[in-house]
């Protein structure tokens, strides 16, 4: 029985096995069997992918080593004897064949994968196939079956409220940063509003990004129960407290792979707004040509998947279409974004109208899902708790309650304007490249990376006008950037 030894790499998603090629009583044969390893202890199990090491001062004789995943996964400390054995391939795998062969999966089959998916013991070339044939074709009631799956093997929290709200934004737009001004004004009425987000996966910058500029968002189940009691209200990020643990692990196959399929999409929203205990939820919806939502047809078609789906899980939805054609705010970047919210929180005169309207409006319609208000009174709701400053007090609660950020973040010091090549009316603006140029800055790991905005869509300007500022953390982060600005700056000119 092998012991275990910690070996310091991230391996993420993967739990991955290092096993010494020689002296260890196999042979090269049964190595190149050995392609996945069952790991067996008093605590449980896990399947890790195996790595051979030929160096005796990585591993010795009689040592397993476990990357950092599949350390912290089986959970025993260093030198506890375990078990190996060949993995053999779960028997949910089948399914995953018929799906691709084309064939619709029932229940069973579907909760059959998600559930292997979970427990990790899935490659992420067999996520990818499993992905690749949903994206092909799937139906809304496998939809519908895959929510459910991811709901039922994660965590699941749970209110002292009838009436939990929540909202949601599908993304696609950079500095949409519109939750973290709904939370509070929704926290300022009275309703309780325990938003949980997850951090940037394709975009400069998450909720849980931006809102860590300000305060600790990394909180266990415990701690939000408790902020939640006190201010109606939390801003955190998700991945601590294990909601839909099985979306996490296809989401960090669909990245790479650049699939976000409306069924996919609906099933990743849907599971974690069930596990978060949500009743009553506002999703938005951006439509525009740069947008994930490219036009009116297509963001009819997925509130109708929206709204199918959230009624058998029983949540109550109203789906707010919003103009997707440029960014929100002139912040793209957590830093940035973290300043135009609490300016827009601030009343103060140059916070962003765009983010501000948008944010209200969002606001008001969650607020309407207070029965002790008349009907359409919760955007005059909002409005009021905005300009009375209640909603900047609730937030500076929220802000102490889970513990203000001690670091004081600046935009990166490395900086370079982008300017116009030509005199003109902008016309349009590619939401997509700006945000990947704001990526390509540092964001949204480097938190001072990003770009400030100076125009929008339908202002003239002159010739060689600045067009925005890229700030980045570093010369390497500020020149790639540049290139791909300087290569096109993401703004059209009429």
């Amino acid at each position: 029985m092998p012991k275990i030894r910690r070996i310091p790499i991230d391996t993420y998603p993967e739990n991955t096995a290092f096993l010494l090629r020689h002296g260890n009583g196999y042979s090269a044969e049964q190595f190149q069997a050995l392609k996945k390893l069952r790991i067996t202890a008093h605590c449980g199990e896990i399947l890790a992918t195996l790595a051979l090491v030929d160096d005796e001062n990585i591993l010795k004789p009689g040592e397993i080593g476990l990357g950092e995943q599949a350390f912290r996964r089986l959970g025993l400390p260093e030198g506890e004897d375990v078990q190996i054995a060949q993995a053999l391939p779960p028997a949910s795998l089948e399914y995953v064949r018929r799906k691709i062969d084309g064939n619709t999966l029932s229940d069973s089959e579907i909760s059959a994968i998600i559930h292997d998916v979970a427990g990790h013991l899935y490659s992420p070339m067999e996520i990818g196939a499993f992905l690749v044939a949903c994206a092909g074709f799937m139906s809304t009631p496998e939809t519908l079956s895959m929510t459910r799956a991811m709901v039922n093997v994660g965590a699941r929290l749970h209110w002292d409220s009838p009436l939990v709200v929540d909202k949601h934004c599908i993304g696609g737009v950079p500095g949409n940063r519109t939750s973290m001004i709904v939370v509070p004004i929704v926290a300022a009425h009275g309703l309780v509003i325990p938003k949980t987000s997850s951090r940037a996966i394709t975009s400069p910058s998450g909720t849980a990004d931006t809102m860590e500029v300000l305060a600790e968002v990394d909180l266990t189940a415990e701690r939000m129960k408790e902020i939640v009691a006190t201010e109606k209200a939390v801003l955190a990020w998700g991945g601590r407290v294990n909601l839909s643990p099985a979306d996490d692990v296809l989401i960090s196959v669909e990245r790479p792979l650049r699939i976000d399929t409306y069924e996919q999409m609906v099933a990743s929203i849907l599971s974690k707004k069930a596990s978060a205990g949500s009743t009553h939820l506002v999703i938005d919806i951006p439509v525009g040509p740069t947008a994930k939502v490219h036009s009116q047809a297509e963001a009819v078609r997925l509130r109708k998947l929206f709204e199918y789906v959230a009624d058998h899980m029983g949540i109550v939805t109203d789906i707010v279409l919003t103009d997707g054609s440029q960014p929100i705010g002139r912040g793209i970047g957590p830093v940035l974004e973290a300043r135009d919210v609490m300016s827009v929180l601030r009343n103060e005169e140059e916070a962003p109208e765009d983010l501000r309207d948008r944010a209200l409006l969002l606001a008001g319609h969650v607020l309407d899902f207070d029965p002790a208000l008349k009907g359409g009174r919760g955007y005059a709701r909002a409005l009021e708790l905005l300009a009375s400053g209640a909603a900047l007090e609730a937030m500076e609660r929220l802000i102490e309650a889970q513990g203000r950020q001690t670091k004081a973040y600046e935009p990166g010091a490395y900086q370079f304007e982008v300017t116009t090549q030509q005199a003109g009316r902008i016309t349009a603006i590619d939401c997509h490249r700006i945000a990947r140029i704001a990526r390509l800055a540092g964001a949204p790991m480097d938190k001072s990376a990003g770009i400030d905005l100076f125009h929008k869509i339908g202002a003239t300007v002159r010739l060689g006008e600045p067009l925005y500022r890229i700030h980045a953390g570093s010369e390497t982060g500020l020149r790639f950037a540049r290139e791909m600005a300087e290569a096109h700056s993401g703004y059209e000119f009429g």
